[in-house]
């Protein structure tokens, strides 16, 4: 499935710099993001993938020394323009990271955190539907339905990660980000996850950074490689993987370094 020209992209990044202290950590990147696909992040160890993934939601502003300088939009509106509320916009913007990290509370209440801090709920009855739906949303309501005041860390790690997927969503958020959700996870944990972002992806944009390139292969609409701060090459995933133009990417994903 190809997003048609016409639309607006969702997420536009034009000459996005990052700086932590004298390292330029991203280098001039120009990238958009289309609603309801997938976009994977490839690329080598430290070549700023996650480092473009924390400038959507503005993860880089916990670092004392990051300077991000460049237009980064989200519906044509500035992420970065002083008027914007951090907290609103990490609502928008939802993270899920590497190593699931519930909240030390029961099951129900991980999903109900944000919606209770954001009034998005009138009264229990509304909360408790949200929390369903996440976890539902998340493929997890069938195996948590009989315990869901036990507490998050009483899972396995494949459950906690879709808790916190569950959580990520529970309060609407229009973009999701996954910095590698599924590299502290056995292969079957991983497999449930994969088909979940397919299905999320109905509601929800993603953007995925993933060590792994068959998890962008099987996840991604459209893939992005970045090499030691710059976006090399972006385009349809399949074609990257089978008819990459620039030999970077050809050199990546034939295993020639990385």
């Amino acid at each position: 499935m190809s997003h048609s020209p016409s639309l607006p992209a969702k997420v536009r990044a034009r000459d996005i710099n990052v700086h932590y202290g004298d390292k330029h950590a991203l280098k001039h990147v120009d990238l958009d993001i289309h609603a309801h696909e997938v976009v994977a992040l490839i690329g080598p160890s430290g070549c700023g993938k996650s480092t473009f993934l924390r400038c959507i939601n503005r993860m880089n502003d916990q670092v004392d020394s990051a300077r991000v300088t460049g237009l980064l939009t989200l519906d044509g509106d500035d992420i970065y323009d002083r008027a914007v509320d951090v907290v609103q916009l990490r609502a928008r913007v939802g993270m899920v990271f590497q190593k699931p990290n519930p909240f030390p509370k029961s099951i129900f209440d991980n999903v109900a955190y944000g919606p209770r801090i954001h009034g998005m709920a009138r009264d229990q009855a509304e909360l408790d539907e949200i929390v369903m739906t996440s976890l539902e949303r998340a493929g997890l309501l069938a195996e948590v339905r009989d315990r869901l005041d036990e507490p998050g860390t009483s899972l396995s790690g494949g459950q906690q990660q879709r808790l916190c997927i569950a959580r990520a969503i529970a309060v609407s958020p229009e973009l999701i980000l996954m910095d590698e959700p599924c590299s502290a996870l056995d292969p079957i944990a991983t497999a449930r996850v994969e088909e979940l972002i397919d299905e999320l992806r109905e509601n929800f944009t993603i953007v995925i950074v993933t060590h792994s390139m068959q998890q962008a292969a099987r996840v991604s609409q459209r893939t992005a490689f970045f090499h030691l701060g710059e976006l090399v090459e972006v385009g349809d995933t399949e074609q990257i993987f089978t008819n990459p133009q620039h030999p970077l990417t050809q050199g990546y994903i034939t295993g020639r370094f990385g």
